[in-house]
């Protein structure tokens, strides 16, 4: 999709926080992308190609320094598009270095809080800090700038950072050392809001309405008079794509179910109910039997996925030959897989698990691939589905696992072990939501552990499944810390679930934080 005003372009050079600054700029209402360094030259070519201006340039931070002789460096077409630009951190040391001054690695390094003293005002710092004041930032960096190229000016300093923020203002340029784009620098967003707005001149136009409409033609324009078939787990993204897919092209849209037994308590019945009310095609396939036959014995967690991904793919293609002369096959990609996808390193990443999806469909079944919610992050996939009419408690839902439950399921996944996590899970939600936490937590959820243990109800001993509880808070999902909860909720939890289901007799809370675990126990 090609967004032709008020777009903020911004160059990753490895830093872990670069989607931050997209989802700040996003914010401000004004549509932002992210392009590794290495592809930027391509992407200004194309963009000046298809007539879709850029307003403003970011440079991100990154683990590198200057100095490293493999390090990213700065291409000349981005200081070629006579647009407003911001370095930060590394972007900041790379841009001062490029342009004349010099780097050196820093006596002092600063890693976390900091103090910034605002030396004089300037366009980046309009309605926001004061001269002569001092605030709160976030620093992160080893290599300081130790002397300025022709023209530019410090407008902010801490003790061991002599050039904290700096700016050239008749060249619109601007570079701080501190990381704007974290909640830890408090102002950092209204900074990059006036960046965005003020010194680029960008409306704040860019909302779900708009980008609603901008999606649905689109979708008009790319698939035309053709078919598409879509798979759906009636988790968020998919449920959205299927909403979005029906408003642009109705009939012509034909979205399938496969219900593998894996699914939360009711999730297939509420499906059904969310694609009856929207009148949406759907074919709904009931594949339960076949999947805990697929999975008998097999404990190994990537075998289960593996499993799982391989079955699902052939019951999609037996299904989608059904609907005949289907064209197109919608998948629910969201922005920061795209990132993840063209990451700058070009090297082998190490793979944690492997993700759940129909990859290698489009292939196989000779389908053009619509991927209409590529770049949205999460947050905005959810005000989109609000948009499209679909219910608050559908769209604010957490996030679900592709394999379900299996991998909530350390070992072994049997029918019998699903239903009791289910039951585990219902009640967990359910104590959740009755608290009003649900909405202060990334993702809340019931594991059911290969352990059993002794214990006593009543008069008689049992010998029965141990139930883990996890919950966290995130923003995007890549870290996440343990949700607080106070111990009697967690009392009150753990004696609905031992008292309500039977085959489990213990319950425990997980605290670990990610890294270093993961979200999900598999």
């Amino acid at each position: 999709m090609t967004h032709s005003v008020d777009k903020i372009l911004i160059v990753d050079f490895g830093s872990q926080v670069t989607q931050l600054i997209a989802r700040r700029v996003r914010e401000s209402g004004v549509y932002s992308e992210i392009v590794p360094f290495n592809k930027v030259d391509d992407y200004l070519e194309q963009a000046r190609s298809h007539h879709a201006p850029i307003r403003g340039i970011i440079l991100s931070g990154g683990p590198a320094s200057v100095h490293e002789d493999f390090s990213p460096h700065l291409s000349d077409a981005v200081l070629q598009q006579g647009v407003p630009i911001l370095g930060i951190c590394y972007g900041m040391q790379l841009l001062c270095q490029h342009l004349g001054g010099s780097v050196v690695p820093s006596t002092h390094r600063e890693f976390g809080r900091a103090h910034v003293e605002v030396a004089r005002s300037c366009a980046l710092f309009e309605g926001v800090w004061n001269a002569g004041q001092s605030y709160v930032v976030w620093m992160s960096h080893g290599d300081r700038v130790a002397a300025l190229p022709e023209g530019f000016a410090v407008v902010a300093h801490t003790p061991s950072a002599p050039y904290a923020a700096v700016a050239h203002e008749a060249k619109r340029i601007y570079a701080v050392q501190f990381h704007p784009e974290v909640m830890h620098t408090p102002d950092g967003a209204a900074l990059l809001r006036n960046f965005a707005h003020h010194i680029c001149g960008c409306t704040g136009s860019w909302s779900m309405a708009s980008f609603k409409q901008q999606a649905i033609d689109s979708i008009c324009a790319y698939v035309g008079e053709g078919k598409v078939i879509a798979g759906v787990s009636g988790g968020v993204d998919s449920s959205v794509v299927a909403a979005l897919l029906h408003e642009a092209l109705g009939h012509r849209v034909t979205c399938i179910f496969i219900d593998t037994g894996l699914l939360r308590a009711a999730e297939a019945h509420d499906v059904l109910e969310m694609f009856d009310q929207f009148g949406i095609n759907l074919i709904k396939v009931d594949a339960q039997e076949q999947f805990f036959t697929a999975l008998a014995g097999v404990d190994d967690p990537e075998r289960k996925r593996k499993i799982i991904g391989a079955l699902f793919i052939e019951l999609f293609e037996r299904e989608a030959e059904k609907v005949g002369d289907a064209q197109f096959l919608a998948q629910g990609t969201l922005y920061p897989d795209v990132i993840e996808s063209i990451s700058f390193h070009g090297g082998p990443s190490v793979t944690i698990k492997s993700h759940h999806n129909v990859g290698g469909l489009p292939e196989r079944m000779k389908l053009r691939l619509v991927e209409p919610l590529r770049e949205l992050f999460k947050d905005e996939v959810r005000a989109l589905g609000l948009e499209l009419g679909l219910s608050e408690r559908m769209v604010m839902r957490h996030p679900f696992p592709g394999p379900g439950l299996a991998i909530r399921i350390p070992g072994e996944v049997t029918a019998e072990k699903v239903a009791i996590l289910q039951k585990a899970d219902t009640i967990y939600l359910d104590e959740i939501r009755k608290a009003g936490l649900y909405g202060e937590i990334w993702q809340a959820f019931a594991v059911l552990l290969p352990v059993r243990t002794v214990g006593v109800m009543g008069d008689n001993r049992t010998y029965d499944h141990v139930c883990a509880l996890r919950a966290v808070t995130s923003v995007d999902g890549m870290t996440a810390d343990y949700y607080h909860f106070s111990h009697e909720f967690l009392s009150a939890v753990a004696n609905r679930i031992i008292n309500e289901v039977s085959g489990i007799n213990r319950v425990v809370y997980d605290i670990t934080s990610k890294p270093p675990g993961t979200i999900e126990w598999e």
